[in-house]
């Protein structure tokens, strides 16, 4: 349980440090006399950044080892949010975002390697793991708005480098050096077109990656737009709007070690279909009701299907070899980030031409389509 608390942990100060940007754009943008849209650059470029960052921190852990790379994300995340808090101009601080993103990227997928190397039951490992995200995401938005009110937006992003410290000394005391997976082998090696072009074009691993892609839009996404949604399509307002917002966010991270241990127990694809399903009739409900008593069903079931990373992340482990999971699982995790990246964008473009309906509208489609891949994949016998 320390390995998994400690992780989760880390994970959580990975999270903050990033989330807490976004509560104080608006001052930002007042003190170096910017555009909003300058920093929505700066926060697209930290994402893809940490979605970059997972495959080359595999082959790192691969060769080090995973806990000198953990303790490498956690302590780089305390300097760069205490850099990005001082930054002196626009530029270095769009600089600073970005390598606040990469540094924290170097965590999540190790991490994930090194609790498969640990534990039996992944799924709940993975579902507890996770749940650092969505607790992120419950205090970090709240935390920084109070402090900003208070000390300004530099005292606010400080707070990823308050998270971030004590938890590395936390660690580092507790966990145990451990072993490389491929200490000899030059990492050039692992970096070479043709073994990437062949791990990713394994058929289980391509069609898990491909699911991976919609559920992840989707995630971005209703992150990036869900309290916008409630507002503008419903009519809530900003306040009641944010508490669903983080009422989300409870769920999902409460639920995800039961769909962990779920998917341990009846299987991946039956566990990661069921999520898929909370989420159509989610989302459904949250088009075509607006009373409160739909919106916070529809709002439970969005959170349910939004932890579907505790039931399918283990199927990639479930499909690579001990040597290859530091690396092959960094490498999957860039791949379908990078895509899905573009979550925030295109239903951000949809929402501007054709309206709110139309673009989480997108969500239930994507949903359908992971439903009708799966139960084809296992009626028809196909072997992805």
């Amino acid at each position: 349980m320390t390995i998994i608390a400690l992780c989760t942990l880390a994970f959580f100060a990975t999270m903050v440090a990033r989330l807490v940007i976004s509560p104080v754009v608006p001052e930002i943008v007042d003190t170096f006399d910017s555009s909003t849209g300058v920093l929505g650059l700066a926060l697209t470029g930290l994402w893809m950044a940490y979605a970059f960052a997972q495959f080359p921190s595999g082959v790192l852990a691969d060769r080090y080892g995973e806990r000198i790379i953990i303790l490498a994300a956690i302590g780089l995340t305390t300097v760069a949010s205490a850099l990005l808090a001082l930054s002196p101009s626009m530029p270095v601080f769009l600089v600073l975002t970005l390598v606040l993103g990469g540094v924290a990227g170097l965590h999540y997928s190790v991490a994930t390697t090194f609790l498969t190397r640990e534990l039996n039951n992944i799924g709940t490992a993975i579902g507890l793991h996770n749940s650092g995200a969505p607790l992120a995401g419950l205090v970090a938005p709240i935390a920084a708005a109070a402090v900003s009110q208070w000390f300004g937006w530099r005292a606010a992003i400080a707070l990823g480098a308050a998270a971030a410290f004590p938890i590395f000394v936390l660690f580092r005391w507790k966990i145990r050096p451990t072993e490389p997976a491929r200490p000899e082998q030059p990492m050039g090696d692992r970096f070479a077109l043709k073994p990437v072009i062949e791990l990713l074009s394994r058929r289980k691993i391509a069609f898990t990656a491909m699911l991976a892609f919609l559920f992840e839009f989707i995630w971005q996404a209703t992150a990036s737009f869900l309290p916008t949604f409630l507002i503008a399509y419903h009519g809530y307002s900003v306040t009641f709007a944010s508490t669903l917002f983080s009422a989300y966010f409870i769920i999902q991270g409460l639920t995800q070690p039961g769909i962990g241990s779920l998917s341990d127990r009846y299987g991946r694809e039956e566990i990661a279909a069921l999520c898929a399903v909370a989420g159509i009739v989610g989302y459904t409900l949250l088009l075509v009701g607006s009373r409160l008593g739909v919106l916070l069903v529809g709002i439970f079931l969005i959170g349910v299907a939004m932890g579907w990373g505790a039931a399918l992340l283990p199927r990639f482990v479930d499909n690579l070899s001990a040597t290859e999971r530091g690396a092959g699982f960094g490498l999957v995790r860039t791949t379908y980030m990078m895509l899905s990246a573009t979550g925030s964008v295109v239903v951000g473009t949809v929402a501007d031409t054709a309206g709110w309906g139309i673009a989480f509208g997108i969500f239930v489609a994507f949903l359908s389509v992971i439903c009708l891949a799966l139960a084809s994949n296992r009626l028809l016998d196909l072997g992805f």
